[in-house]
């Protein structure tokens, strides 16, 4: 039963950790980009139609990933280029993102995703990994979404943290300013992470959409873009510890359903209410942290002017 519920509880929190993923890249050039819901429709409206119009997960999936970066181009655009406000165009994209999504999400609801995609996206179970006592079934009986979700992570902490290019982008993060003195491409960085974190968040989107809901509905991310952003602060803006997050408030997400087939009878919105309270924790035991590498970087939601260097 326990290794059942980890199991689900990693289904659960694979679309927060690629948002928080995309989030963490986004803060790291320094933008604090509120706008992580509505990408995440953008991706799980763009990658469902795409999806069940051509019956093909790969192009369903880029799909997600070219509207999440569409609307990070925007914010990146309006933020980087113009230096508008991050706090209000982040929200302003979430609310354009959860419009786009029910505009084109009205001739779609109650549509259902294509049996191709269906078997693509089913649980494979990796050799000889998958037959490790306990951890095999929890991590390696899985679908090939979740898998990427593992090699992005490991990626994303190699990238950050060992290369050169990683290493730069901290840079930017930290400060804009002494990084342009130092001849890193500031503005390339921006724009380049930006757009990175909006195709994370598209796919959390498209995640959502294709497996862990196949049926087009509205409110289909019901605030885990809210979550992914306080599970930045949470994982002090690193990669593993964003996994960890993601599956603990996966875990939180489908807790009242466990409860119920187990008999117990608790107020479904007393559940529902969970993740959310628990995020407002987070927050503010965040808040008392002291360590510089639990810090977020210096420079985040500072507009900067090359001019004034």
């Amino acid at each position: 039963m326990l290794v059942g519920f980890l199991a689900a509880a990693i289904i659960a929190g694979t679309p927060l950790l690629f948002a928080t993923l995309g989030e963490i890249f986004s803060e790291k050039a320094g933008h604090l980009n509120l706008g992580v819901e509505g990408m995440m429709y953008m991706g799980a409206i763009v990658g469902f139609i795409v999806g069940l119009n051509t019956h093909n997960p790969i192009l369903a999936m880029l799909g997600a990933v070219f509207a999440g970066s569409a609307g990070a181009l925007l914010y990146a655009f309006l933020t980087v280029s113009l230096r508008v406000n991050q706090t209000v165009c982040g929200l302003t994209l979430t609310i354009f993102g959860e419009g786009f999504a029910s505009f084109l999400g009205q001739r779609v609801m109650g549509s259902i995703v294509p049996g191709d995609i269906k078997s693509f996206f089913v649980a494979r179970p990796i050799p000889l990994l998958s037959s490790i006592p306990y951890i095999g079934e929890i991590f390696f009986k899985q679908d090939v979404f979740v898998y990427f979700g593992y090699l992005t992570i490991i990626l994303a902490t190699y990238y950050l943290f060992r290369t050169k290019k990683g290493l730069n982008l901290r840079a930017v993060g930290e400060s804009a300013a002494a990084a342009d003195a130092s001849g890193i491409n500031v503005t390339l960085y921006k724009y380049a992470h930006i757009l990175l974190g909006g195709a994370l968040c598209g796919l959390g989107g498209a995640y959502m959409s294709l497996v862990t809901v196949p049926v087009w509905q509205e409110h289909i991310i019901a605030g885990r873009g809210w979550i992914a952003v306080a599970l930045v602060i949470f994982a002090s803006w690193n990669p593993i510890k964003a996994m960890l997050g993601a599956f603990l408030f996966g875990g939180l997400s489908i807790l009242g359903f466990r409860l119920q087939s187990m008999g117990i009878r608790i107020s479904q919105y007393l559940i529902d209410m969970l993740p959310y309270a628990a995020t407002i924790i987070i927050v503010i035991i965040s808040t008392r942290k002291n360590k510089k590498e639990d810090m977020p970087p210096a420079d985040l939601n500072n507009p900067y002017f090359r001019e004034e260097r």
